[in-house]
């Protein structure tokens, strides 16, 4: 019995139906896909994703390398550049497919950046397999090692101890604020490093159609191994389930308490309890009259613009969203798929995913902010939008429990809960209860579209409950 019908549920009752065991998926929505949905958010004809936007980690992901997604009919496009970061001068700083024409965008920093770089990217697949892969000894230690040296320190620290000019240290600080943390916390550097590594290695694809297309795939895909799938089916409590040999919830610990809580040992719950969860996401969808007019022209040329400015700007937003207050110029994360996938807008027309990090649960709305950051690398932004839609924290978690206060990523990722995500048990996904099983990205390896926390949750479930 699989419990939610994300990315990880998907993957965890597709792997085991593909073991051959009876599955049954239970999804409280409507719509099956979790973070995977897409929908007409704004205006008839503009297709937004609703949650996730670029499958930065899809292509890197044993699971997902384990699914035909063409023969289901999901096509990844690329943009020319995987990411780029618009600064205050009227330039951007590139992050191409090849670690050396990114170098030499950096000026000062190019040697820097080879050397910092290329060993992580020939290192890819082995990264990928250590990182995204359970919990272990790893395969290949030695790329590991080097990953390491740098990944275990602060976005901060690496930049200083790195980079000496403006451009490169603005670029790993743009990728690492994906963690959702202060980048004076390690690891940040890791998020950075791997993000930028598959970047270089594998591309930040957009899915064509939007991602409720790979959602559908992975649907289809469960249905064909014999998945039973039971849609507007909210779970509450045990009794809302049909007896089973094992329950996997891919959920994060504050629903498995409220569903399972009563099934765990005292000291267990205290534990799950003590889950930290992070800042949370205001977001904006934007329908516009025309692509967004950036000063520097390379951004038009991106999947995903960092919009924020130096690193000093980065890290001030960061921290402003990991203390409480609201940045008066945010560090947007802003996504503009219909450049490359025409089937978003009507002709002529676009769109724009965009979201800023903002204290836990917070109320506050940041829509003028975020358009005024914007504004500031593409003037004129303002004028081509032609209707909006805003979606807070609290609004995120109605539409997805998992997103506790707004917390996209499953908890915090810092090097103490990374490392014992959720609780410390072993292995991560079990429960002292051995027909309970955790596979949400409250476990390793952590948040993003991978499937990675349902596929390893799978061969646990395989070892300890269906023997």
């Amino acid at each position: 019995m699989v419990v939610g019908s994300g990315p990880n549920g998907l993957a965890a009752a597709i792997s085991l139906a593909r073991a051959g065991r009876s599955v049954a998926l239970y999804e409280g929505s409507s719509t099956l896909g979790g973070g995977m949905r897409s929908a007409e958010l704004t205006l008839p004809g503009f297709v937004h994703d609703v949650c996730s936007a670029i499958p930065a980690l899809a292509q890197a992901s044993p699971f997902f390398k384990s699914v035909d997604l063409a023969e289901q009919g999901v096509e990844l496009i690329h943009p020319r550049y995987p990411f780029v970061h618009p600064l205050d001068d009227g330039t951007a700083v590139v992050a191409h497919r090849s670690v050396e024409e990114t170098a030499r965008g950096l000026g000062i920093d190019e040697s820097a950046y080879r050397a910092l770089m290329s060993p992580l990217v020939a290192d890819a697949p082995a990264l990928c397999d250590a990182v995204l892969g359970p919990p272990r000894v790893p395969r290949q230690p030695l790329a590991l090692a080097r990953f390491g040296r740098s990944a275990v320190k602060s976005t901060d620290a690496l930049a200083r101890s790195r980079f000496r000019g403006e451009r490169a240290s603005a670029l790993l600080a743009g990728v690492s604020a994906h963690s959702m943390m202060r980048l004076t916390e390690r690891p940040t550097a890791a998020f950075g490093l791997m993000l930028t590594a598959v970047a270089h290695a594998y591309g930040w694809p957009v899915a064509r159609g939007g991602m409720q297309v790979l959602a559908d795939a992975l649907v289809r895909t469960a249905r064909e191994a014999g998945v039973d799938i039971h849609v507007d089916r909210p779970v509450t409590q045990m009794s809302d389930l049909p007896a089973a040999r094992a329950f996997v919830f891919a959920l994060t610990p504050r629903q498995v308490l409220a569903i399972a809580g009563h099934e765990l040992p005292g000291w267990y719950r205290r534990v799950l309890d003590r889950f930290r969860y992070g800042p949370g996401v205001f977001k904006l969808d934007l329908a516009l009259d025309g692509p967004v007019p950036w000063k520097a022209e390379e951004c038009s040329g991106a999947g995903t613009v960092h919009v924020a400015g130096p690193l000093a700007d980065v890290m001030s937003s960061e921290d402003d969203a990991n203390s409480g207050r609201h940045s008066e110029r945010p560090y947007v994360l802003l996504c503009q798929q219909s450049l490359f996938d025409p089937t978003r807008a009507p002709e002529g027309k676009h769109t724009v995913w965009a979201y800023c990090h903002v204290p836990s649960g917070s109320t506050v709305d940041m829509t003028e902010r975020i358009e005024k950051q914007i504004e500031r690398f593409a003037p004129g932004f303002r004028d081509r939008i032609v209707a909006r839609h805003a979606t807070g924290p609290a609004a995120l978690e109605r539409y997805n429990p998992n997103y506790v206060g707004g917390d996209i990523n499953g908890g915090v990722q810092d090097l103490r809960q990374l490392l014992t995500r959720p609780n410390g048990w072993w292995p991560p996904y079990a429960t002292p209860n051995k027909k309970i099983y955790l596979c949400s990205s409250s476990t390793p390896p952590g948040g993003g579209i991978h499937g990675m926390c349902g596929w390893n949750a799978a061969r646990v479930v395989l070892k300890r409950a269906l023997r």
